[in-house]
């Protein structure tokens, strides 16, 4: 998909909230895979990393649904995780058909180096807005998405 020229947008266009969002979430898209790479790193690896860490041991669909990821990706980005010993699966006690993945000491790390190149990305992506824009953004965002995944949920 080609980036519009900003002065070339047709004014009744880059006046949509949701072109304004669709755009902007393309480019914080781009960065934030970009970014990640350059750590050899992917999207779904920080989400699944931060969702151990915060939550705790889980089974694969457990994650894929606090984290928003399909199953099968789960079990790709998990492979990848497990292969980097970032976590470790082990038969859950009360179910042994089903694994329960546990975030490692290393997996903590990398999630903590994640978290600073993730921070560096916002860093770029909200350059040209203050401390508190920046804060009223993240809030208003937070909101409007709250909003319709209640409506939709």
């Amino acid at each position: 998909m080609d980036t519009p020229d900003p002065d070339a947008v047709p004014a009744r266009l880059a006046a949509l909230p949701s072109w304004l969002i669709t755009q902007t979430a393309l480019r914080a898209g781009r960065l934030v895979s970009d970014g990640l790479a350059a750590v050899d790193a992917r999207g779904y690896h920080f989400r699944l990393l931060a969702t151990l860490d915060e939550f705790g041991p889980a089974s694969q669909a457990t994650l894929g649904r606090r984290s928003g990821i399909h199953v099968s990706d789960v079990v790709a980005a998990l492979n990848e995780l497990a292969e980097r010993d970032l976590v470790e699966r082990a038969p859950d006690p009360a179910d042994r058909r089903r694994n329960v993945v546990t975030v490692t000491p290393a997996g903590r790390r990398q999630l903590r180096r994640l978290e600073k190149q993730l921070a560096a990305v916002q860093d770029e992506l909200l350059a040209p807005l203050s401390p508190a824009e920046r804060d009223q953004l993240t809030g208003l965002l937070a909101r409007v998405l709250t909003h319709h995944t209640r409506r939709s949920g």
